[in-house]
Formats: structure tokens, sequence, C-alpha cells
């Protein structure tokens, strides 16, 4: 995670994720994203690398209309993702180094891409989206924010299972608004069947740049570079960056 140490829900409590954030609620989101790569791409898309694609919730709902190759850092994760995925390829790697040595349609990177809190490691993980996407092709990249956009901001909710539950409240805040990350902390509540309830704080540091920064590194990279604005409900104004790959260039 860019040097800082993995959030917690990807691996100890990574059995209670679907309980944070519900596989049900990425439809409109997933949509989205597909609309955008048939509208920018110059090809026809039916391939997909999701670089960070964590549980697999935007993949329950994209793998109806592409063929989907899914990575992610996180083993526990990408076991996650494979039940509730189990037509989709998955391979454990990191967005910054990882190189399959194939291309695809389409590259998209959620919000995984987050977790890239310096530019250089931005800048890795965009190279790697470029190094998979073929020409004409199209990567869409969505940061939950750039610097023109953050504020200070909380939020709450989760979901009950079978048997146990979860309920959380998120602080999202910047402790130093000259560098490039701003902390994410998450309080979860966690009822267990027996009725035991345990209290985590799980801390998630994230990078924070300006629309520039993206889109000269996106340039940088092989793409042509343009911003679109999240439609769906839960966007809360989300910019998503989309690059087309550029023709005859290398990775």
């Amino acid at each position: 995670m860019a040097g800082d140490a993995e959030p917690k829900l990807y691996r100890e409590f990574a059995s209670w994720f679907y309980l944070l954030t519900a596989p049900e609620e990425y439809s409109e989101e997933a949509a989205t994203y597909l609309r955008l790569i048939r509208q920018f791409s110059e090809v026809e898309p039916s391939t997909l690398l999701e670089l960070g694609s964590g549980g697999g919730n935007n993949a329950s709902h994209l793998k109806s209309s592409l063929s989907l190759t899914l990575t992610d850092l996180s083993d526990e994760m990408l076991e996650l993702s494979r039940n509730l995925n189990t037509e989709c390829e998955h391979i454990q790697g990191d967005m910054r180094d990882l190189r399959l040595g194939r291309m695809f349609d389409a590259v998209l990177l959620h919000d995984a891409i987050d977790y890239m809190t310096s530019e250089r490691d931005l800048a890795k993980a965009i190279a790697t989206a470029a190094a998979h996407c073929r020409a004409g092709g199209v990567a869409l990249f969505v940061p939950d924010y750039v610097t023109e956009t953050f504020t200070q901001v909380t939020d709450h909710g989760g979901n009950d299972g079978r048997g146990r539950a979860l309920r959380y409240l998120e602080w999202s805040w910047d402790p130093d608004p000259n560098d490039t990350a701003y902390f994410m902390d998450l309080t979860y509540v966690l009822r267990a069947e027996d009725g035991e309830v345990k209290v985590v704080h799980d801390r998630h540091n994230c990078g924070l740049f300006p629309r520039a920064t993206w889109l000269r590194l996106m340039d940088e990279a092989g793409f042509v570079p343009s911003i679109a604005e999240a439609d769906h409900s839960e966007s809360q104004g989300t910019e998503i960056f989309v690059g087309r790959r550029k023709p005859d260039t290398k990775s």
C-alpha cells in the first residue's frame, strides 16, 4: 500500500467485507463504467483488466458484458471475489509493478487507486494500466477525490448478514493540506453470531492529487486523457479520469 500498512479490512477482517459494502449496491456504478468504456473506446470492448478489484463488487455486474481478469494485492480479497465471480480469472499482484504480458480492451482502477499516496506510486499504477491496454482501448481511474474536490466528511452505514452484522463510521480528513495524502479512519462495530460485539479502528492512508497531476501522468504513460463526471446515485461528485490508449506507444 505505497509503503503504508495494508488496512485490516483487506486482511484479518476480510470476511466482513460484504457487510460493509454489498455487491448489489454497485449495479449503477458498474453501468456507468461500462457506458464510459463503450463511449470512449475505439475498439469493440470485450475484455477488461481490473487492478485492485477487491471483493469483486463491480465485477459481479460487469462480468455479464465483458470477460474479466481481476487482480488484487490481498489474497483474502481475491478469495472473496473467487467465490462471488467464479467465472472470472483472478491473479494476485501489485498494481504498481504487475505485468501479465497481454493486452486488454479496457482497464479499470476503481477506488483502490486511492492507496497510491505518492506521485511516484501513482505514476507506476497508471503505467501498469497503459502496459495492459491495447491501442484505442480505454482505462478508467476512479479516485474518491482530487485535491480540488476534497472536503472533510463523515459517513456511516453497514449491513446485516446471516447471524452477524456490521456497522461503520467513516471519517475522511487531511492533517496536512500541503502533502499528497489524507486519512480515512474507519471504525467497525462487529456483532458476531454469539452476540459478542467488537469495535475495531482501521486507518486507510489515501492519496490526493490535483487534476493536473492526473492528466499529466496519464499523458506521459501513453493515454489521451479526459475527465468524465460520474452520474450514478453514490457518486457525490466523483470525477472519473478516462484515458484512451494512444496508438504506436510502448510502456
